[in-house]
């Protein structure tokens, strides 16, 4: 299973089933990240910036092209709600 480390939560790095997103990973870890929209990717609260393993992630989703094209999420960032780990890969961070 990928591990997935996020800056600034306590704890290890999580165990991600494929497919899962990067926000309902949190969420299973007990931790709390805010998602106004309520993970619909219709805002960009829930914004997380990739440091390391992008290519572990799917393709942008098309909320994500849109904020992008939009100004609003920067090249290195993914929405933690549209952000699926596609590959078994670990060091996504």
């Amino acid at each position: 299973m990928p591990l997935l480390t996020i800056a600034g939560l306590p704890g290890p790095p999580l165990n991600v089933p494929v497919g899962t997103t990067v926000l309902a990973a949190i969420h299973a870890a007990g931790h709390d990240w805010w998602h106004a929209c309520g993970a619909k990717g219709r805002c960009t609260t829930c914004r997380v910036r990739v440091l390391s393993g992008a290519e572990l992630l799917a393709p942008l989703t098309e909320p994500e092209l849109r904020y992008r094209a939009a100004g609003r999420l920067h090249e290195t960032e993914r929405l933690a709600c549209q952000a699926r780990i596609r590959s078994e890969k670990s060091g996504v961070g």
